[in-house]
């Protein structure tokens, strides 16, 4: 089994970089409050840190 990571939105995108919409999109983030269990890879870790400030990790699995 895979280890996943439990992301969740607790910022808002508006007024911020481009940049950083199309990562929240990337992780699949488009909504406040909204959550996604997604795989602990390198590169979804980088994703994360990039907009650390609009996400949280709820909680890791696996």
């Amino acid at each position: 089994m895979a280890k996943t990571i439990v992301v969740k939105q607790t910022g808002s995108p508006i007024r911020r970089p481009k940049d950083q919409l199309a990562t929240l999109k990337g992780l699949g983030l488009n909504k406040m409050h909204k959550t996604r269990e997604l795989e602990d890879t390198p590169s979804v870790r980088g994703m994360v840190s990039k907009v650390s400030h609009m996400v949280e990790i709820v909680e890791e699995k696996g």
